[in-house]
């Protein structure tokens, strides 16, 4: 009878212990300076209210965090791809990620601010 409690235990704790899964990447190409690219995103996400927690241009990574409810938390990555720039954002809500669509309307807004919205 203690074996089959103990295994019951064990059961239901590891299905607690199950990893979140990895946010699913928005991406963007555009043709334009991977710099102008980072700027552009850290003063997007400043505008709307994120908090920037960390940036590094020399990596190309931005994360920040929205300072009101409910919390969201965007990366974005900037890579350098020969002629074009791939941008990618991901984003999560108290640890778990969100739809990727979500980021939609942010990298609109980035394609519209470097000029390279469609007409």
């Amino acid at each position: 009878m203690r074996v089959l409690v103990m295994a019951l235990l064990l059961g239901v704790l590891s299905g607690c212990a199950t990893p979140t899964p990895a946010p699913e990447p928005r991406e963007l190409t555009l043709a334009a300076a991977p710099e102008a690219v980072l700027q552009e995103i850290v003063g997007l996400l400043m505008e709307e209210g994120y908090v920037i927690r960390h940036a590094d241009a020399e990596l190309g990574r931005v994360e920040a965090v929205l300072a009101r409810w409910p919390g969201y938390r965007v990366r974005a990555e900037v890579t350098a791809e020969s002629q074009v720039v791939r941008a990618s954002l991901t984003a999560t809500r108290g640890g778990r990620p969100l739809p990727p669509h979500l980021l939609d309307p942010l990298l609109a807004e980035l394609q519209r601010r470097l000029g390279l919205a469609p007409r």
